[in-house]
């Protein structure tokens, strides 16, 4: 059952974010991973270090699968997996903005079974566990209920609407953006956009647990060619994410050329 699994990872969610809150504003050291990959700060460290000495002494015979850890192949060998974000939006985080989120999910046999987002700075915690619905701060939430293509408003890079994705025509869709995924997904999750997309490859930890939070909402949640989400796989990304209110998705993949 997931919910051992959700109570343990919620309550590391918050407890890291106090760590990340002590750099928050307060000039960080900052370092360029290098090869594309982005800023690191001292915060993201503080708090993988925390949640990987947490999460693995009270669950020894898990595996980890961290943005902030070197991976080690073990892990493909566990029935279950943490897979972690320690700060997910480190841009935002390093500009003093709030939209930064802490994310951990429990990974079984590929699929999400437990998922906990945490905002810091909004004090604002999303879960969801296989089976036990979705809630922000305990309250269940649910996705949109929109089924006219035209208008929806998602969440996405401007990149993702150049043309070269959509072969069928560039649906008429209200764009927004957030910096995290994690927190995008949980936007969408309960209902304040009508979904979110991403078309680039897309690593295991910025969508493993607002995945889960989106399905348990009621959102229906694919890669970009429709196929189901899978994770902790050897690549440790997918291939995009559509994760949109029902009523939408089988549109979307009609003009991605995927209906």
């Amino acid at each position: 059952m997931p919910a051992p699994d959700l109570a343990l990872i919620a309550a590391a969610a918050r407890a890291s974010g106090q760590i990340a809150m002590r750099f928050f504003r307060a000039a960080p050291r900052v370092w360029d991973k290098g090869g594309g990959h982005g800023p690191v700060t001292e915060a993201d460290l503080a708090v993988n270090a925390y949640l990987k000495e947490h999460l693995r002494a009270a669950r020894p015979d898990y595996g980890w699968l961290s943005e902030e850890t070197p991976d080690d192949a073990a892990r493909l060998s566990c029935t279950r997996v943490f897979i972690v974000d320690p700060i997910d939006g480190t841009r935002a985080f390093i500009s003093g903005e709030t939209n930064f989120a802490i994310s951990i999910a429990v990974a079984e046999a590929g699929r999400i079974i437990a998922g906990a987002v945490y905002l810091p700075a909004k004090d604002r915690l999303y879960t969801g566990g296989a089976g036990l619905g979705a809630q922000r701060d305990g309250v269940p939430v649910q996705t949109s209920a929109r089924a006219t293509l035209a208008g929806a408003h998602v969440l996405a890079t401007k990149a993702n609407m150049a043309p070269e994705y959509w072969p069928n025509g560039v649906p008429d869709l209200q764009r927004s953006f957030r910096t995290s995924l994690a927190y995008r997904l949980c936007l969408a999750a309960e209902g304040r956009y009508d979904g979110m997309l991403t078309f680039r490859p897309s690593w295991e930890w910025d969508i493993a647990a607002g995945s889960l939070i989106c399905a348990e909402a009621g959102a229906v949640g694919t890669d970009r060619h429709g196929a189901p989400l899978r994770f902790n796989s050897p690549a440790a990304q997918t291939d995009g994410v559509v994760a949109v209110a029902p009523g939408l998705h089988p549109q979307i993949l009609a003009r991605l050329g995927r209906g």
